[in-house]
């Protein structure tokens, strides 16, 4: 056989150019032969690559690599921390920001579940269902916390893929900074109204909106609690004497304030936790100050504010807790958050013109039963002088605090000890002035028990009582109709009256024995051709 030089067109010719992107035969091999010669060559060679970028293209897409919403350009944590976050999905279960109404939903957190609630944690849960029946209530405990969280933040189904924020939930063990999280968590994921476990509804939470505004341009709704602005330069009240209430506020889903603010508390805790020295945030230790500062109203009032100023960007004035909020006498909308007035959410504090709670404009009541928290988180207290918070911002009271204190230094150690002799007396007077009261109180509430059970056994009596004479009046008007039925079958018949029947035993002989009624004697002929009248 007569050797033939191979053929530049043959599919296992050594001269074929390589694909730098597949084996030597795959350019060739992947055309069908009917259209090899009509597609040029140059088509022919970069057709695996065109195959190969759409491949790719389809996975990136699939792997939701290019979501269909924009991620949130405010959260730091998606590059900081390197997690992309998912967007809150656009169900039904989730409202837009553009959405008119608020998420008709209310929230409480406490240790257990309603069916274990204290009877005063049962009064005030049930003054929010009873004034607002069309809201779904739910309560997360400290036994189903973590699966909301895991549910809302984690990677599954639904969640926002943020497993930071799980992991780092779960490694918090102050139980008040996980309650100040988790407030924030449940309005960043849910919205609607969330209010503390010590929190009573006075008003309905449509009251909440005044009338003359329209919820479709309002995102956020909270009231001052705090509006002490001459103390801001103070050592201590100074961190904390402008503030908004945190006890009660509302929000629709996916305000950017609130994932703010949940990553604000992650970095300030992980930084707290390097300057302690500790190996993770579950072992920082936390004065009163810094729980304020760093998770509470102080927090809540800063992300706010900041969130407000960087909404504005340079339009007029910048917002200022002075300017805007200081002695305010009626509901102002700033930015898409409605602030109301101190009387709203935080009536009867004796402080910042607060008012009480019979004003007719108080929505909610803050029995502060449950806010035992400082006990673990102490306040700076003066040896001598105690808190400077028992002043509940008097400023005649904070002054003289403040001149004792320095003065304090100045003393002698004999000068010291007589005072603290002095307080020391004055406490325990106190102590018993406090344990009479409270002895009186119990004495008053078993009298009004007693009371109230001598009440309750008279009211029962009374209505047995009442009974019996319904029974007896009852009876009698039965027996009255039913002696006028016969005296009407008795005249109908001809025997006359009853009465006179009755009469001729006593005057008269040859008694007649009086007959049933409707019975007529042998002998006598009745013709009746009247109606009776029968009483019934």
């Amino acid at each position: 056989m007569k050797w033939r030089p191979a053929r530049l067109s043959s599919p296992l010719s050594p001269l074929l150019p390589i694909s730098p992107l597949a084996s030597p035969t795959l350019g060739t091999l992947s055309i069908p032969s009917k259209l090899r010669n009509r597609i040029p060559s140059q088509m022919r060679r970069t057709f695996p690559a065109y195959i190969l970028i759409v491949t790719l293209l389809i996975l990136l897409f699939k792997a939701e690599v290019f979501p269909s919403h924009p991620i949130p350009a405010y959260s730091s944590a998606i590059t900081k921390r390197g997690y992309l976050q998912k967007p809150l999905g656009s169900s039904s279960s989730h409202h837009s920001l553009q959405d008119g109404d608020f998420p008709k939903k209310i929230w409480q957190t406490w240790k257990v579940d309603p069916y274990n609630f204290a009877k005063r944690d049962k009064n005030t849960a049930r003054s929010w269902t009873t004034k607002n029946p069309g809201y779904r209530y739910e309560v997360l405990t400290d036994h189903n916390d973590v699966l909301y969280v895991e549910a809302k933040y984690g990677s599954g189904p639904g969640g926002l893929n943020r497993p930071d924020i799980v992991d780092f939930y779960k490694t918090v063990t102050a139980q008040i900074i996980k309650a100040d999280l988790l407030r924030y968590m449940i309005m960043y994921a849910d919205g609607g109204i969330y209010a503390d476990i010590d929190v009573e509804a006075l008003k309905p939470a449509e009251r909440f909106i005044p009338t003359r505004y329209n919820a479709s341009d309002i995102d956020m709704v909270i009231g001052v609690e705090i509006d002490q602005p001459e103390f801001k330069k103070h050592e201590i009240l100074g961190s904390k004497c402008m503030s908004f209430c945190q006890w009660t506020f509302m929000c629709k889903p996916g305000l950017p304030v609130m994932l703010k603010l949940i990553e604000n508390i992650m970095s300030w805790l992980e930084e707290l936790a390097k300057a302690q020295n500790v190996s993770s945030v579950g072992e920082v230790e936390l004065a009163f100050d810094e729980v304020i500062s760093g998770t509470g109203p102080s927090a809540f009032t800063g992300a706010i504010l900041e969130d407000m100023n960087s909404k504005r960007k340079g339009r007029g004035q910048k917002i200022s807790w002075d300017h805007t909020f200081h002695n305010l006498d009626e509901s102002k909308l700033v930015e898409r958050v409605l602030v109301l007035d101190v009387e709203k959410f935080a009536a009867g504090q004796g402080h910042s013109n607060s008012g009480n709670h019979d004003a007719r404009g108080a929505l909610v009541k803050h029995h502060y039963h449950a806010s035992n928290w400082p006990s673990k988180h102490p306040r700076f207290k003066h040896p001598a002088y105690g808190e400077v918070e028992r002043c509940n911002w008097d400023a005649e009271c904070v002054r003289k605090w403040d001149e004792d204190v320095a003065k304090w230094d100045s003393l002698s150690e004999k000068q010291k000890k007589k005072i603290l002799e002095i307080k020391k007396r004055e406490y325990e007077q106190e102590m018993e002035r406090l344990q009479k009261e409270k002895e009186q109180a119990e004495a008053l509430e078993r009298l009004g028990q007693a009371e109230r059970e001598r009440k309750k056994l008279e009211e029962e009596e009374r209505q047995k009582k009442k009974a019996r004479m319904e029974e007896i009046y009852r009876k009698a008007v039965e027996d009255e109709k039913r002696k006028k039925n016969q005296q009407v079958l008795l005249e109908a018949a001809g025997l006359g009256s009853l009465q006179q029947q009755q009469g001729l035993g006593s005057g008269q002989q040859g008694h007649k024995e009086l007959p049933l009624p409707g019975f007529t004697p042998p002998g006598d002929k009745v013709t009746v051709n009247r109606r009776l009248h029968v009483y019934t």
